[in-house]
């Protein structure tokens, strides 16, 4: 049941494969999704890291915008210039609240085509998004919800390619492009994008088909030493590249400017939801910023753990943060107040203790990521 409604739980169309591997389940917006597998989750990231894993994140939602002019209301109302990519293009982008320029969401839209633009939010927010895009589209443009009817695969690590390559499946196109292929009878989407700061693939496949897919992954890579990796690999490979996570780091209550995300707003654009509120915050300069912390002593920083400058003067929270498997040190992030300096060092209130942290710009490590 979701602690907050009370309701079921939706599964992914591999949950009983999940359950065979022995995963540890947890609630990810409102679904039933593997937290870790008995390989533990530092197995899981080091895998990833040094050749390859492959994640379920069907939780993800999938919005379908269609109609005449589609491509150009998202263009109008998400953050990101969509104008700037071609078809077959990925783009990050941002749907912010219209009057307060507020983080609704973090998505990914990919450009098919005039008519067709595949966005993918978050599994919390994605019925948010559909609600804001159907209310003010215009007469023909439909947002059509995917979201339980396709499963997403991520393959993620150095080795990504080798293993799509052994089923058959093309890989090595551009960061940030996709490419639409035959799987089993059906379509699949492979998209060079990911979470996890590594070189990947993110597979989009219908449910009938996801079983068959994940199964030929698994066994593809294991001259690789593939693992099936859980949503808690996933949290510390995009804690440890600084990704920010709604609900987290980014929320109504955080802008763009805030989050440092400002790369992915389009500010020559004439409109985007929230325009005037960013610009105006942008010209004046945001009153906080979200700032990379690293332990400089053995404590590991949690979210809602308080950041002071001195003792006893609270500045802020922590709104992320992890043990980094590669790093093997303590790693977070906070929504630090402009006026410290960017490279003060911060203390973290730890149980009884108060350690201290040094503030550095993510990402925290090096990776392959943008690599052709």
């Amino acid at each position: 049941m979701s602690e907050d409604t009370g309701t079921p739980l939706l599964q992914s169309p591999l949950h009983d494969r999940h359950v065979a591997l022995g995963a540890k389940f947890a609630e990810f917006g409102g679904w039933s999704m593997p937290l870790e597998y008995p390989s533990g989750v530092v197995k899981e990231h080091t895998v990833v890291r040094e050749s390859v894993g492959v994640f379920d994140v069907s939780h993800l939602g999938k919005l379908m915008v269609t109609g005449p002019g589609a491509a150009t209301y998202i263009n109008a109302t998400l953050s990101n210039d969509l104008g700037k990519v071609g078809h077959g293009k990925a783009q990050y982008t941002l749907c912010c609240d219209a009057a307060t320029g507020g983080i609704v969401d973090d998505l990914i839209a990919y450009f098919h085509d005039d008519e067709h633009v595949l966005l993918v939010p978050n599994a919390a927010n994605s019925a948010e998004v559909a609600r804001r895009l159907s209310a003010e589209a215009p007469g023909g443009v439909k947002v059509l919800d995917h979201h339980r009817q396709y499963a997403v695969l991520a393959v993620q690590g150095t080795k990504s390619d080798e293993v799509l390559d052994a089923i058959g499946v093309p890989s090595g196109h551009p960061y940030m492009s996709f490419a639409e292929v035959e799987f089993e009878g059906t379509g699949l989407v492979v998209c060079r994008t990911g979470y996890t700061g590594e070189r990947g693939y993110e597979l989009i496949a219908r449910n009938e088909v996801a079983g068959e897919l994940w199964d030929r992954l698994l066994r593809a890579g294991e001259p690789f030493g593939i693992l099936s990796c859980g949503l808690g690999a996933r949290d510390t490979l995009r804690t440890e590249m600084g990704y920010p996570l709604h609900g987290q780091d980014i929320s109504l209550d955080v802008t763009p400017n805030q989050a440092g995300l400002g790369w992915a707003v389009g500010w020559k654009k004439d409109a985007f939801w929230g325009r005037d509120a960013l610009v105006k915050e942008k010209d004046a300069g945001p009153q906080r910023r979200l700032r990379g912390l690293v332990a400089l002593e053995r404590g590991i920083p949690r979210p809602g753990m308080i950041v002071s400058l001195v003792p006893d003067v609270p500045l802020c929270e922590i709104t992320s943060g992890t043990f980094s498997p590669t790093l093997k040190k303590g790693i977070g992030m906070a929504l630090v107040p402009t006026f410290v300096d960017p490279e003060a060092e911060l203390g973290v209130q730890i149980r009884t203790r108060r350690e201290i942290f040094a503030s550095t710009k993510p990402p925290f490590v090096d990776t392959s990521v943008r690599e052709s």
